[in-house]
């Protein structure tokens, strides 16, 4: 295991760990936590009939 893959499994740790973040602010928004509620709603009648 050289310095090089090692480098590059840090980068995509801290590019998954920035969009885990920005993913977990957006949920916290009134707006968007509305639309994920309308499209789970939409998706379960959906699947009902």
């Amino acid at each position: 295991m050289g310095i090089g893959s090692l480098f590059k499994g840090a980068v995509k740790t801290a590019v998954v760990a920035k969009v885990f973040q920005v993913a977990e602010r957006e949920l916290r928004k009134p707006e968007n936590q509305r639309k994920i509620k309308e499209g789970v709603d939409r998706l379960m009648k959906s699947r009902r009939r």
